[in-house]
Parts: C-alpha cells; structure tokens; sequence
C-alpha cells in the first residue's frame, strides 16, 4: 500500500505548496526535488507491495519508503504553517520585526536542511531497490515462493462443476427462485447473476442451480467456467465450446486452429441452435465479462440459452443484462448457521441427550457469533472442530476462534481458511481504495459506522482529494461518498440505514472483514488498536492488545484506543510520546470513570502532527487546555457528547479544520469568537445552546467553504453572515429572539437559502411572532429533501407542497391545529415522517390520515404523542408504507383498525404502550387480525 501513501503524499504536497506557495518560497527548490524523488519512486511501488508479505527484505524498504514520504509531509506543512501563522501576526515593534526575521532565516536553513536529508534518504532507497534488483525479481524469477503462492492461489480459487458440496442448508428456496427464472420460456432474460461477498456460498448455490433436475431437463447443452483474475479470453471460450459440443478429438484440433473470432462466432451460433446454459463463475469485472461477452447471444430474441454468472461486484452484475435477474444470497441465520455447523462439526458422534453435547452446542453458538452468518466461516469453523473430540479441545479452538476461521486447518485439507478468499477482495481493489477500507479497522466490532463521520475522516486523513473525482465540479465529500459506494459495490462494506432520499446513512462491516483490515494494516503499519478490555492475544490475533506484540516497522501514525472502565491512563505508556501520530480516535469513553482534569493535557501537550482527534463521550468534567492551539495539522476535532467546560481562544489557531464538533454535554458553553479564522471548515457543529465569551456576534462570514452549520442563533449571530456561505447544504437555526428586517436578511442570504438541502428551525417558547418568521425562513429554501421544525408555531407554511424535494419532515413541540394535517398530507414526495411530542395542540384529539393521503410515505413514526386519543386510517392512505413505530403514545388505547388495509407493510415498531396495548397485538389478542400480514412486529 505504499504506492497509495506516496501518491497521496505528492497530492497532498502538491496541494498545500499551490495554496501556500508564498511561505515556502525559501525552500521551493528542495520541495521540488523532494516531489520529483517520490515521482521516481511511484515505478517501483506496484511490484514492491506485491513482493513485501513474500520478502522480508522488501518489507522493511517498504516501512522506510512510507515513513519517508510522510516524514517529508509533516516538515513541510509544519514549516508552512509556521511561517503563515507568524506573517498574519504581523510586529509593529521594529526589533521584534528584525528578531523575527534573523529567526526566519535560520528556520529557513534548518527546514531546507531537513528536506534534503529526506529526499536524499528516498534516493538511496530507490537506488538500493534498484541495486538489489527486487523489481527485476519480482516480475522475472517471482521468488520460487512467489510463484508457487500464485499457482497455490488459482488451484484454490478454481471450481468444478461436478464438485458439489455435501452439507448445503437453506437454500432451497434460493435454488427454486433462480431455477424458475431460468426455465422461463418467454423470457426475454438473457443472464441470471449471482453476487455477494467473498465467502457468501456463491458458487455453492450456483452448482446447486446446475445440477438441478428441472434445469438438466430444461437444457440440453452446458458449460461451466471459472474465470481468474489471470484469464485468457480464447482459452476461456475453447473451454466453454468444447463442453457444449461434446467435442470429439478431431473437433479439438479443428478449434485449436481457429481464430479468436472464429471461435467466438461458432460459439456464438451454437448457443443460438440449442438450448445452453454457460456458468461463468467468478467475475470480477466489467472490463472482464466485455472481453467475453462477443461469443455470447446476449441481444439475440431468438435463443433459449442462458448465463448463470457469479461475481463479487454488484456493477458486474448490473452490467451484464440491464433486464436480468439478481440474487444476493443473505446470511444464514441463527437457526440455519446452527444446522450447517452441526452436520459438519458433530455429523451425528455425540448423543444429543448428553452433557457433552450440550456444553459443545453452548461452546459452538458462542463461536457462531463470529461467522455472522457467513458459509465459509461457517464450514472452516466447523470443519476445524470435527476433528476436536472433546470439550476442552473446543474450549481451546473457542478461546483462538478468530485464528481459526481465519487460518482453517491447512490450504492442503478440505477445510482451508477464509482469509485467502477475502483477501482477494482486498487484493483486487484500486489503490486508492486500499486505505479507505482498512480505516475501518479504527471501529470496533460489529459499529454502525455513521458514513457522514466516515467521509469527514476520510478527508482529513487525507484519503480522498478532488483529483479522484471525474471533472464534474463535485465536492471532496461527493468523492468519499462515490469511493464508500465502490467499496459496497465490491462486497467488502455492507450497507446499514439508508435515509428518505436512499442515501447510505450508515455502514458496517463482517467481522472478518475487520480482521482483514486489521491484519492488513498490521503488516503495513497503517493502524494500530489498542484494547483495554482485552490483556491476552488468544481473544483476537488482530484487534488488540499491541501492547504485547513485537514493536511495528516503522512509526506509528494512527491509533484508536478502546477504552472501560479498567483502563489506567488516557494513552497507554508505550505511545505518550509518539510525536508521529496523526490520528487518535477513543472508544468507549462513555465507561471510562478516572479523572482526566488534567490527563487530558497529554495529548494536546505531545501530539503535535495529529490531523484527526475524536474524544466523544467523555463523561468526566475536563477542560480543554489552551495547548490545543498547538494542533496546528487539525483537520478533524470532535468532542461530541464530552463534559467539557471550556473551550481556549487558542482554539483559532487551527486553521486548517475541515470538521469541528463542539456539540457538548453542557447545556450552556462559552465559545471564542475565533471561528472565523477557520477558512478551510466545511463542517461546523456548535453547542445548541451556546454564549460567546466577549459581546458581539459570532462571526462567520469568512467561512466560504462551510456546508453543515449547526447551529446558528439569532441572538448570537449576525445572519447576514450566511449571504457568502454559497456551499452551505445543511442549516439549523435557533430563533431565540425575534429577528428584525427579516424580509432584508432573506433576500440578501437568498442564493445561499436556495441551495439548502437539510433545514431544521427552532423556536424558543418566548418569541413572539414566531410562525410568520418560520414560515419565511421556509419559504426561502424551496429545495430541501429534509425539513425539521421544533417549538410552537401553530402553522405549516401554505405552499409547503410546492416544494419538489421534500422527503422528510420533522416535526415536535409545534402545537399545530388539527387542519393543519390536511397540508402534510398532500406533500406529494414525502417518504419519511416523524410527529413527535405535542406536534398537535391538546384540542386536537384525534389523528385522521385520509383517504389518498401520504401517496409515496414509507416510513411513520409517532413518538411522545400524549395529544393525540384515537387515530383513523381509512382505506387508500399510505398505500406505500413500509415502516411504523409508535412509541410512549399513551393516549392510544388499542391499535388503528386501518393498519389492515395497508398491505406493504412490513414492519412495526412498539415501545413504551401499555401492556393491555401490547397483548392485544400479539398472536390472538383481539386486534393481531390488524397486523397479521405485518412480516416484523418488534416490542421495545
């Protein structure tokens, strides 16, 4: 992965050198023979990453490129920084002046020094990568090592029709589905695909697809084929025309003669003349099934052949027939893991009545939780303890199960591990993705990784720049949201809420998945995690407990620390003065109870380089030190949720903030007016009630770059100020005091209002005039998706069906009248809608959605509603509702008798009723009739 470090490394150098050119006019010349060093060095990087987990000598000459080229960074930015901070000071004092510039001059020398030490340290490494010959080796000897991996990989990789597996469990309804897509006779599909993670029993249910009776009926010719990532296009169409022809000996010598496009036309017309189905297992990409697709029928209405394709790219499987048909087989569940297990671990030798068994099925379920579902854990874990005939065996596999999934019993046995399959999956992915999924390792097991924070990180670590996008003028976070998608799209992250307009809201990803990332960022020394829980190495060889291992090559640059209630200090001993560290996330700070006043000092005294600092949660009291200020490579600062007490005006000093998180425990927080020096922020999170330290006004004019403000008030901030903020998407606004010349502000802040995307405007109980205000505020942002409104307003504004992209309303506290239903109702796009506490006025008893109502509403909640007595639906409202959650309603005594007529419904959510409301749902209460086509009826 160094050619990834090093290419974002010049990016990232190039950037800052264009931006601030001025204050690295004294060392431009050894900046740009530093670039050009890392340039040359860009050749050899490719084979290197390759050679580096085969060639131990490789992999330190990595370690040392990597550091090197971060090294060269730090210096540079740091020196920049400086120097911009100083001349923006600016000295009327002419000694001072003169001081400062004899000072500047002998930094000057020094940084030029430091740079040429650096570049001249990346010239000897090229020049002994280039005297030792590794390229030469790595491209024509291989290592015999290298070779022999490579073929022992493809003998791994490779399926065979007539091999099929003996313990199958539920796929059977799978198999009828895609069978019967298949079998089709008026069909016009041409190609049936199969796609999911590595691991997700793909070619296991394809085989069970191919030799099933009602298919070998169906069709009279078959092929199957597995392409490797190494394929030759004629070798593949040989193999797939020789099968289906039954080639005789002369017939093989006759194709061995032909041209490729002989080939590819003969094969063509006899998928044309018979009834054929071509198995093409495991595709990886578009480019690869385009170079196949020229001897296929794929638009001919004439044949009855048919693909089955399996790929672990869901674009591959998009691409191959826009009218096709797709599967992605789920996870097993509980039930199903169990039984797949069971028939492979026990087979039948322990009686089911015995202690034995129970303890081992007690050991196994535990062990299960690791797989997630996923067939290949599932067997290699399964297949390990068939050969484990007693309980303390299991106990021994159970306290090492992430090494067994992970290994299996050997590549020679019939149970090899599962790391080699995923990790194909990570081998297969462009460089620039590479780092993007093992920062994942940084969350622990089984988090809903939030991919708003995910994308913010991603910028500030510097994993993702405007040259990854495709000149359309799209925004770094466009780009991290694009990349996030690739990486979905190849099965390695899977997808968690989605939101009302179908973006990604959060992801997550498979356990061993993680395991990857963390082993992979091991061996690159890309992340380190240190667990406080965890002491001993047998709970997970990856996640943890560093403290124990063998000191990583090279410096360590990123480390999330998992914190309980255990844990002794704030940054364990062995890293408190690692000066490297650019990013420091905390988990678990919640259940960490020591007092940490002054402990938090630490890592704003030490840490100097970190670009990414997240300290969430921290429940005991601490100030932030005014050392702070000398974080000046912050690109990310959260302190969402912490008890923190006081925020330094030394907080200005960091100007190169993209994201600031400042929404604290306190309910009251002084902030400085220093946000304004922050010229790079894009996302600003303030505490909702927040004073400045000094009268005036917030200022925050300067921020041009800004898209989420969060929030802004009234009393405290001027908002003439939002009139340059042009890339502002999401806007909070707290009215905590009437607003004059209302109409002048929003015409002035007019082109800014117009391109909001997410609004959310709180009134204060005390403001008079309030629901004129809001409906303008409104009003002035006709193109927003998402729409929350708190405090008492009375009414909706009136052209609020208008507005073309509304999906989403909030709305709580705002007493509205009961006609007011009438407008919500008609919004033609809504899809999401939460009413929550005092959303009507207590005259307004009764809830009636009508008929035609909410046409396209998929999800409803209704939360805290004690207003509201009796609810109607009536027949033909919420025809598309998929989703309802009702919780502490208490006012309702029994559920609406409409929720029958609304046949889309699959899930239902209740908490906080009463338990005579509750019974009443459940299986022969009196009103589970209402509910009972409802797939999914969870009580909180």
């Amino acid at each position: 992965m160094a050619e990834a470090i090093v290419s974002f490394v010049l990016q990232r150098v190039g950037d800052f050198t264009t931006q601030e050119a001025k204050f690295l006019s004294g060392v431009s010349h050894q900046v740009e023979v530093s670039q050009t060093e890392l340039q040359l060095m860009q050749r050899f990087l490719k084979d290197a990453d390759a050679r580096q987990g085969e060639d131990a000598r490789v992999q330190i000459w990595v370690s040392k490129i990597r550091d090197a080229a971060y090294d060269l960074e730090d210096v540079i930015e740091t020196y920049g920084l400086k120097v911009a901070s100083k001349k923006k000071t600016g000295m009327k004092n002419v000694l001072k002046r003169f001081a400062f510039i004899f000072k500047e001059r002998v930094d000057l020398r020094k940084i030029g020094a430091e740079i040429e030490n650096i570049t001249a340290k990346i010239s000897n490494l090229r020049m002994s990568l280039q005297s030792y010959n590794i390229v030469r080796e790595t491209r024509e000897i291989g290592g015999a090592s290298s070779l022999q991996s490579f073929e022992r990989q493809q003998q791994l990789r490779r399926t065979y029709s007539h091999v099929i597996e003996r313990d199958v469990v539920g796929i059977e309804d799978n198999v009828k589905e895609i069978v019967t897509h298949l079998v089709k006779e008026e069909s016009c599909l041409r190609v049936v695909s199969i796609w999911g993670m590595g691991g997700a029993g793909k070619t296991t249910l394809a085989k069970q697809i191919y030799h099933h009776k009602e298919v070998r009926c169906h069709f009279n010719s078959f092929a199957w084929v597995c392409i490797s990532q190494q394929y030759q296009v004629r070798d593949v169409w040989e193999g797939i025309l020789i099968k289906l022809i039954s080639a005789t000996k002369e017939q093989r010598e006759e194709i061995a003669k032909m041209r490729d496009y002989e080939i590819a036309k003969k094969l063509f017309r006899v998928q044309q003349g018979k009834r054929c189905l071509v198995v093409l297992d495991d595709i990886w990409s578009i480019e690869t099934f385009n170079s196949l697709k020229a001897a296929f029928p794929l638009t001919c209405e004439e044949t009855q052949s048919r693909i089955l394709l399996t790929t672990r790219n869901e674009a591959v499987a998009l691409y191959a027939d826009r009218n096709g048909f797709l599967h992605q087989p789920q996870a097993l569940d509980e039930n199903k893991s169990w039984e797949l297990f069971e028939k492979i671990a026990l087979f039948g030798r322990v009686d089911k009545d015995s202690g034995v068994y129970i303890k081992m099925k007690e050991l196994g379920m535990e062990m299960l939780r690791h797989c997630a579902g996923l067939p290949l854990a599932i067997t290699v874990l399964a297949g390990v303890l068939a050969r484990k005939n007693t309980v303390n065996e299991w106990i021994t596999v159970h306290a090492n199960v992430y090494v067994y999934i992970r290994r299996g019993i050997g590549p020679e046995e019939e149970y090899a591990g599962a790391s080699w399959v995923l990790a194909l999956s990570y081998d297969d992915l462009p460089y620039h993705l590479k780092p993007c999924l093992l920062y994942l390792g940084h969350f622990p097991e089984d988090f809903e990784i939030p991919v708003k924070r995910l994308t913010q990180l991603w910028m500030a670590e510097g994993l993702v720049s405007l040259t990854q996008g495709q000149g359309l003028g799209e925004a770094m976070e466009d780009i991290a949201y694009h990349c996030l998608s690739e990486l979905m799209i190849r099965c390695v992250v899977q997808v968690g809420e989605t939101g009302s307009i179908g973006t990604i809201k959060t992801c997550r990803i498979h356990d061993l998945v993680r395991d990857l990332c963390l082993s992979k960022a091991e061996e690159e020394n890309f992340l380190q995690v240190v667990n406080s829980s965890q002491r001993n190495e047998a709970i997970s060889p990856f996640s943890s407990s560093m403290v124990t291992k063998a000191a990583p090559l090279g410096k360590v640059r990123r480390l999330a620390i998992y914190l309980n209630e255990n844990a002794g200090k704030l940054v364990p001993s062995r890293y408190e003065k690692d000066d490297h560290l650019r990013s420091l996330l905390y988990f678990g700070l919640k259940e960490w109870r020591r007092q940490c006043k002054r402990l938090i000092l630490t890592m704003f005294k030490d840490f100097k380089l970190l670009r990414v600092l997240k300290v969430e949660g921290m429940n005991r009291e601490a100030e932030l030190p005014s050392e702070i200020g000398n974080m000046v490579h912050l690109r990310f600062l959260s302190l969402r949720g912490s008890n923190i007490k006081r925020i330094p005006a030394s907080l200005g000093n960091l100007i190169c903030l993209q994201t600031l998180d400042l929404r604290v425990e306190d309910s009251w927080l002084f902030i400085p007016n220093v946000i304004w020096k922050m010229k790079h922020i894009r996302h600003l999170y303030l505490p909702f009630f927040h004073r400045l330290r000094v009268s005036g006004k917030l200022k925050i004019s300067t921020l041009h770059n800004l898209q989420t403000l969060y929030p802004v008030s009234s009393s405290n901030c001027d908002l003439n100020d939002l009139t340059g903020l042009t890339n502002l998407r999401k806007l909070s606004i707290t009215l905590s005091s009437p607003l004059e010349n209302l109409e002048e502000i929003l015409k002035s802040t007019g082109s800014t209002l117009n391109h909001i995307r997410s609004l959310f405007v709180y009134t204060g109980l005390a403001v008079t005039g309030s629901t004129e205000q809001v409906t303008q505020i409104v009003s002035s942002c006709r193109r927003i998706y998402k729409l929350k409104l708190e405090g008492p307003t009375a009414e909706l504004p009136r052209e609020l069906h208008c507005f073309p992209n509304l999906t989403k309303l909030t709305l709580r506290r705002f007493f509205l009248e009961d006609d007011q239903m009438g407008i919500i109702e008609k919004l033609p796009n809504l899809t999401t809608l939460r009413l929550e506490q005092n959303t009507f006025n207590e005259d307004a008893k009764i809830l009636v959605f009508s008929r035609g109502g909410f046409p396209h509403l998929q999800f409803l909640s209704l939360f805290h509603m004690f207003e509201v007595k009796e609810w109607r639906v009536v027949e033909g409202a919420m025809p598309s509702l998929r989703r309802l959650s009702i919780k502490y309603c208490n006012g309702l005594t029994t559920i609406v008798d409409g929720l029958r007529y609304l046949t889309t419904l699959r899930e239902l959510s209740i908490e906080g009723m009463s338990s005579t409301f509750q019974s009443k749902l459940k299986a022969g209460g009196e009103d589970f009739h209402k509910i009972q086509h409802v797939t999914s009826l969870v009580f909180g």
